[in-house]
């Protein structure tokens, strides 16, 4: 278990804090027009398919890394971070606590590294994590519905939740421009953590492109509301299978599928360990389970879990537990325990018990062979006696 946790809380602390969001659009077609490359968060960039329209690709870095993509211009290179009212303050991401009806002002730096300059949109919206654990927002063009509705981006902005639309911000050459911004939290906000995330994304210029790409670069906001902090964790849907090996002299697996959930309403990662064992602890086996480096408040994933080298001993049960762990810089004064979930399922040995049959099987061929090859002698020594006996009589 300790092992366990601590490769989960390297993992979880390592974890980045800024996202970077590439989504598949197209647009109108030109005449002599260029397709554009893909966003990507290095440089430089290079070619990928394109994503199906309205999907989203992210990636975690543990700074907000740059994006480039290619227009007419030649290459657009640009990111966005967290900034004071003079410019970006070396932070990898923004956050915030805040009481139900607080307004907090705080400022996002939009850096053009292109020879040309370029146009961006702002917007804010909300945040999730991806099936394979990765944050993001929501798709372009998502109405948020949580935190990223309470943000206002620029001076005077209104939030998405009185109807905002992108902020256009245009950006020179090698230059960088600062965006004020206001996070309004409702009065009836629900304590805990509401992630989310403001992102900038290439405006191309119009009609030069045949087939864009909505390329955006995000920087992640973490708000936590004032009040109780509920960080639990649960187990549940616990199915576990046997699968035999198909040779009897080797042990099989089983498998074992559970759901976690965040149950609370502050983010967390968790750990997980899966034991099992036959009737009398006989055949103890044991597994640890892919971790979860981030799980959202409502968020459910479901894993399977492997324990290979079981021996089919009947009836065979274990549990899953599963290990809470903060993520990365946040801070939890409440203790957080582990859960753990039963779960049993019939190991039937059907591989031995075919050995067993076939050895039977041989065993009572050999002995009905040897039966008949006693008859066959018995016959053939009777036979032999009566011929002798005949002889004598006719002598």
């Amino acid at each position: 278990m300790t092992s366990q946790l601590s490769r989960a809380t390297h993992l979880l602390v390592s974890t980045a804090v800024a996202a970077v969001v590439v989504t598949g659009v197209v647009a109108l077609p030109a005449a002599g027009a260029t397709p554009a490359g893909p966003a990507l968060s290095a440089l430089p960039a290079t070619a990928l398919p394109a994503a199906p329209a309205g999907s989203a690709l992210s990636a975690l870095a543990a700074t907000s890394l740059p994006s480039t993509t290619d227009d007419a211009a030649g290459s657009t290179t640009w990111t966005v971070e967290p900034a004071t009212a003079d410019g970006p303050d070396g932070r990898v991401s923004h956050r915030i606590d805040a009481e139900p009806g607080q307004t907090v002002a705080d400022h996002v730096a939009v850096t053009n590294f292109s020879a040309h300059p370029a146009t961006f949109e702002l917007y804010a919206s909300d945040g999730l994590v991806t099936a394979d654990g990765q944050f993001d927002l929501l798709p372009a063009g998502t109405t948020p519905a949580d935190s990223g509705a309470w943000v206002a981006l620029g001076e005077g902005g209104v939030p998405a939740a009185e109807g905002s639309t992108p902020l256009r911000v245009e950006v020179g050459p090698e230059a960088t421009v600062t965006v004020p911004f206001t996070l309004t939290v409702p009065a009836d906000a629900t304590p805990g953590d509401h992630p989310a995330g403001i992102v900038a994304a290439l405006v191309p210029a119009a009609g030069e492109q045949q087939v864009s790409f909505d390329a955006r670069v995000g920087v992640r906001l973490h708000l936590r509301v004032a009040g109780d902090v509920v960080p639990t964790l649960s187990v549940t849907d616990v199915q576990a299978t046997y699968a035999s090996s198909w040779n009897p002299f080797a042990a099989g697996a089983v498998e074992v599928d559970y759901t976690v959930t965040n149950e609370g309403n502050v983010r967390l990662g968790a750990g997980t360990a899966v034991e099992a064992s036959g009737p009398f602890g006989w055949g103890e086996a044991s597994a640890e389970g892919t971790p979860q480096r981030e799980l959202l408040p409502g968020q459910s994933a479901t894993s399977t879990v492997v324990l290979d080298g079981t021996w089919p001993l009947g009836r065979m049960s274990g549990d899953v537990t599963v290990i809470p762990v903060v993520v990365g810089d946040d801070v939890v004064e409440v203790e957080v325990q582990q859960v753990s979930a039963d779960w049993s399922a019939w190991a039937v040995p059907w591989a031995q018990l075919a050995l067993v049959v076939l050895a039977v099987a041989l065993v009572l061929l050999a002995r009905r062979s040897r039966r008949r090859r006693e008859a066959a002698t018995q016959r053939r020594i009777d036979a032999a006696v009566a011929a002798r006996e005949r002889e004598t009589v006719d002598a």
